[in-house]
């Protein structure tokens, strides 16, 4: 059995009854923000450096914001915070100029309903009718009772035990629960003893060869189709009080839409390597791709910059890990370092053999070769020195089958299969 986290999105039954004391915790949580957001800006301006986790929650626990939320849920705000700074702080060490630190939550002189995190100690859970007593601040119990007794619903397959976060999450019109909870799956056998190998990256979001000399890609033009329509200037309006409701609304549409595009990419991958008989993938690992070989941070110019630090290859690589597991499906992290410039035929390595339009040429063995599926047959050889078992013609190496998701569906579908759909 493999023991994992899911989280389940659940309708209020109680909306009414309950849309009060939800909001009040969602302003505290916006004010208090606010209040950890000013004083890391003090420290900014003080010293040049970011207070940490600790550090806020040292500082602030007993202010008057905190307690109008349960201890862990002001916590949690803060962390949010901390996350928030220290993801822009490295963004600006590494020359993103462009980079903005967290704002404020405030929309002229109302705060936005922010998310509301309880943690184990602020909930009660009556799994049999379902219940769930969500414990208040000491401010905010003067007022009413001190708890939020929400009914909630979810799917009819869904069932809710082991309950670790509950998130109350405002969605522009109403409140809606996220339940984390801790989940037992069992573990299948490894569909067989084959590997596969990964090459992550921005033009094709991946590519994977397999050993027996198939190789598919999987271009990321959906995100950037949805990236660009979804920050254009009418969307993307930010004033002295924040961005707009209509730019909140893109924002998590975006972010939806994005997450939906990297589950179906995971599961669908796991379905081909089921398919491939594989049982053990290697995945570029891309977590120093921002240093340098000295340490020093990479400068990839400005709209590489931005294009890198909104590549989240490590969100994906751990959804690909948990769907894998499930099946019994082995993935390996392996640098990256020089599998885009080796040849994957004989081993030769050379700066000048990518070419342009994404191939790699080796003239010493005459191969010519999709340069990001050869990055992959590469990454494939970290785990393993097995020649591939079937054809590796430059035909096939060179062009390469094209997975294209489709919104409709939300699958992925051979390219000319998904051209061919209405």
């Amino acid at each position: 059995m493999l023991e994992t986290t899911r989280t389940y999105r659940a309708k209020i039954v109680n909306h009414q009854q309950v849309s009060d004391d939800l909001g009040d915790c969602g302003y505290s949580a916006s004010k208090l923000w606010n209040v950890a957001r000013y004083h890391s800006q003090q420290e900014w301006d003080d010293t040049g450096e970011i207070p940490s986790e600790a550090d806020l929650k040292r500082e602030l626990k007993d202010h008057e914001r905190y307690s109008d939320l349960h201890s862990q849920s002001s916590q949690r705000v803060l962390e949010e915070l901390a996350e928030s700074f220290n993801g822009w702080f490295k963004k600006r060490k590494n020359g993103d100029t462009d980079a903005n630190p967290p704002g404020y939550r405030k929309r002229g002189d109302k705060h936005p309903r922010s998310t509301v995190t309880w943690k184990q100690n602020g909930i009660k859970h009556d799994s049999k009718h379902n219940k769930l007593r969500l414990s208040k601040g000491f401010n905010l119990k003067n007022h009413r009772s001190d708890f939020i007794l929400t009914e909630y619903e979810t799917r009819p397959d869904v069932t809710v035990e082991n309950i670790q976060q509950v998130r109350a999450v405002w969605d522009g019109d109403r409140w809606e629960l996220h339940l984390v909870c801790k989940v037992e799956i069992p573990v299948e056998d490894a569909p067989g003893d084959n590997t596969a190998g990964i090459d992550l990256g921005i033009k094709n979001y991946l590519a994977i060869a397999y050993d027996d000399g198939d190789a598919e890609l999987y271009p990321g033009n959906v995100l950037k189709q949805d990236k660009h329509y979804f920050t254009r200037d009418e969307y993307d309006t930010e004033g002295e009080n924040g961005p707009s409701r209509r730019a909140l609304r893109a924002r998590q549409k975006l972010s939806r839409r994005k997450d939906h595009f990297l589950h179906a990419l995971a599961k669908h991958i796991v379905e081909q390597c089921i398919d491939h008989a594989v049982g053990r993938m290697a995945v570029g690992d891309l977590s120093k791709i921002r240093e340098e070989e000295n340490g020093d941070s990479r400068n990839w110019g400005k709209c590489g910059n931005k294009k890198l630090h909104g590549w989240e290859f490590d969100r994906f690589t751990t959804l690909l890990e948990y769907k894998a597991e499930e099946h019994g499906i082995l993935v390996d992290r392996k640098s990256e370092r020089d599998t885009s410039k080796t040849c994957s035929c004989c081993g030769r390595k050379r700066e000048a053999s990518r070419v342009e339009r994404g191939l790699y040429v080796c003239e010493s063995w005459g191969a010519t070769m999709n340069a990001d599926v050869n990055g992959a047959v590469n990454i494939r050889r970290k785990i393993t020195q097995n020649p591939p078992t079937g054809d590796m013609s430059n035909g096939r190496l060179a062009r390469p089958v094209a997975y294209l998701f489709n919104q409709t569906s939300g699958r992925f579908a051979p390219s000319e299969q998904v051209g061919c759909e209405p």
